[in-house]
């Protein structure tokens, strides 16, 4: 629909661009303005036909409603100052023009387009505009740009145009320009290596701009504030701004310091930012001296966002105000199913296309498929990265709010990985040393590991050092683990991996040059191929190759752009289910065992937990505040495949909950994402027989 109304708008101002060119065949009456805006606000209608319909023109930015809400106060705001930050910007595009203008005349674009009219020469004038259309695209803001544009067909339309408003006129110099800003946008995207799906913002026509304004998407920027130096004046929060609105609980009033607000499971980021009673006043997020705007992660379940406010005037020595937010966010829309409902899967999440060349999103599972996978006598997968799927029951695979989530099973190709009871497990481990080395979320599944064996977990910490836990299955299981990588250390000082390992390893001893020591390593996001050949070099010094090692994979995280934290585009999201490929391969070439948690926590990125990093799928809570399955009694036919396959995976669920949910126990460690890893790890920590 967005496409459509800039389509429209598109039409309508190149018409009117034409024939006010056309109009009058004489000496122009006026000489047009060569670097005048101005901003225009449309009405666009949706009636009963499918394309939108451009209603009126407003020749200034017009909102209906003269009593305007807070949103659309926001909006005009960060509009204008988009806006001028457009205009007045006072950067240099002389080096970006001068590589454009290369790449262009080696590709020998201006000898096709200007060979008859321009005589393979560009005039002062047409550089000065081609260097303001550079400018303009490296200031973009949120507006978006509708000329020139690739869409196929707009100069065949160009040309109808003209032929329309003067049949005998040649438009061979308009239509070159287009070709040659078309050119020059292409070269500024390579450049820049943006993807050209959302092309940004002014539209450059002759001598007419238009800016098409989004909804602002950041702002993270503080405006200009109006403040107060009277010295009487108490320091406090005059208002609040976010993106998107949140409704507040209780409405903000600056003597309150609490609230709580509620999001939908779709909104994973929010951006913050307060206005101050007094200059003196200083808002800061994040910590002390964090920014006064930032961006969030919205982790599914409760977030907490503190704003500080200080007082710095002399008078007041630094006092302290702290406005405290309770964001909740709502789990996946869901439906109960009973009688009528389809399997669908899926890898990989249409919003964060990482394979291209596959399909995302829910697909229809066949029930011939869904029962040879629910045979009892399915074989045991015999790695830990055997392709497999996310499955979960829907009325349509069309529409992912008709699914019921809770439902949802990691189901591997012809195989399934076991599942093993308490006594089970218990037997397994017994007499095993299990040591981790890695980050927090190699932790979680530590502490999965720790809950499933104790049904209890007594002790929990964001451990970032090492840890030992000698209580683990009646103290037959000792684990310990090493935090990695300590990324708060200056890297000229920070442990090598080799170091790291070194001394866990030697808090560890005695172990056993057998499978009865068990090596667990895995980041989401800092291993490689080469950290498994420092592994093989350290386990042989110390005389420990005989021992089993299980390597994590990495894992999706960083997707989101967040303060304080980096922030990963597509392509190297992309890149990294490359990496996360040649280390499946390493970690096979030197006999490891393998846990590919990037295939598992790929197409659910949307369901981490809290964490700026967007990467984590376990979180440590009070038992009593734990109620991750609702289990519904749904009715199911007994002779739908389909059917019985969900029914059975819910008992195996439902078993694995049972296991670890103590209610008398102090922690839980929940997040179904995080268990089937762990499940998975479990398995092959158990595995009777292993790959030769």
């Amino acid at each position: 629909a967005f496409d459509k109304m800039k389509e429209a708008i598109s039409k309508l101002l190149l018409a009117a661009e034409v024939f006010s060119e056309t109009s009058t065949l004489g000496p122009k009456a006026f000489d047009r303005c060569r670097l005048c805006f101005q901003l225009l606000t449309f009405d666009i209608g949706y009636g009963s036909v499918r394309s939108p319909v451009v209603l009126q023109v407003h020749e200034h930015l017009n909102f209906q409603d003269d009593n305007m809400d807070f949103e659309d106060q926001n909006t005009e705001e960060f509009l204008l100052k988009d806006t001028f930050n457009f205009l007045l910007s006072n950067e240099s595009s002389l080096s970006i023009f001068s590589e454009i203008f290369q790449g262009l005349y080696r590709s020998g674009v201006f000898k096709v387009n200007y060979q008859k009219e321009l005589n393979q020469c560009l005039s002062l004038e047409e550089i000065n505009s081609i260097m303001t259309f550079i400018k303009e695209l490296g200031n973009l803001g949120q507006f978006q740009l509708l000329f020139p544009s690739a869409t196929p067909g707009f100069q065949s339309l160009m040309r109808e145009f003209y032929d329309m408003a003067n049949p005998m006129r040649k438009p061979g110099s308009t239509v070159a320009q287009y070709r040659s800003l078309l050119n020059v946008f292409e070269q500024f995207q390579l450049l820049k290596k943006k993807a050209p799906l959302y092309p940004l913002e002014c539209f450059h026509f002759k001598f007419t701009f238009l800016f098409l304004a989004a909804v602002p998407q950041n702002i993270n920027e503080t405006k200009e504030i109006h403040c107060s130096n009277d010295k009487d004046t108490q320091c406090h929060i005059k208002q609040i701004f976010t993106y998107p609105r949140l409704k507040l609980n209780p409405e903000f009033n600056p003597e309150i310091k609490d609230y709580y607000s509620e999001v939908p499971f779709d909104v994973v980021t929010l951006t913050i930012g307060a206005e101050t009673s007094k200059c003196h006043c200083k808002v800061y997020l994040h910590e002390g001296a964090g920014p006064s705007f930032a961006n969030y992660p919205l982790g599914l379940g409760m977030n907490k966002i503190s704003v500080l406010v200080v007082d710095e005037s002399p008078a007041q020595g630094e006092t302290l105000v702290t406005y405290k937010f309770a964001i909740y966010r709502e789990d996946r829309p869901s439906l109960p199913l009973f009688e009528d409902f389809t399997a669908c899967g899926f890898v990989q999440d249409c919003g964060l296309l990482i394979q291209p060349e596959e399909t995302c999103g829910l697909q229809p599972v066949s029930s011939d498929y869904i029962e040879a996978i629910s045979q009892p006598e399915l074989k045991i997968c015999p790695s830990g990265d055997t392709k497999g799927q996310w499955i979960v029951p829907c009325l349509s695979c069309s529409d992912n709010r008709t699914c019921d989530w809770r439902e949802i099973t990691w189901q591997p190709h012809d195989c399934q990985y076991s599942i093993l009871t308490k006594p089970q497990l218990q037997q397994c481990l017994g007499g095993r040393k299990i040591l981790f080395i890695g980050d927090s979320t190699n932790r979680g599944i530590m502490y999965y590991l720790i809950e499933r064996l104790n049904d209890t977990l007594q002790e929990w910490q964001k451990v970032h050092g090492t840890k030992f836990y000698h209580n683990v299955n009646g103290g037959k299981t000792p684990i310990s683990y090493s935090y990695y990588p300590q990324f708060w250390i200056s890297p000229s000082l920070r442990p090598t991996f080799e170091k790291a390992l070194e001394h866990l390893l030697q808090r560890s001893r005695p172990l056993e040059n057998t499978s009865q020591t068990v090596l667990v390593v895995g980041g989401v996001q800092w291993l490689n191929s080469n950290h498994l050949q420092i592994i093989h070099k350290v386990l042989k010094r110390e005389n420990l190759l005989n021992i089993l090692v299980i390597i994590k994979t990495l894992g999706i995280g960083f997707h989101l752009p967040v303060d304080g934290v980096h922030f990963l585009t597509q392509s190297e999201v992309q890149n990294l289910w490359k990496e996360n490929l040649i280390i499946l391969d390493a970690a096979k070439t030197y006999g490891y065992e393998v846990v590919d948690t990037f295939t598992i926590t790929m197409g659910r990125y949307k369901e981490f937990l809290q964490g700026t990093c967007g990467c984590h799928f376990h979180e440590v809570v009070k038992s009593k505040l734990s109620k991750e399955y609702h289990f519904i009694k749904i009715k199911r036919s007994r002779n739908h495949v389909v059917g019985k396959y969900f029914s059975n995976q819910s008992r195996l669920q439902q078993r694995q909950q049972d296991s670890v949910t103590n209610f008398q126990s102090p922690y839980h460690v929940r997040g179904p994402v995080n268990q089937v890893c762990s499940e998975i790890l479990l398995s092959r920590i158990c595995a009777s027989e292993r790959p030769a």
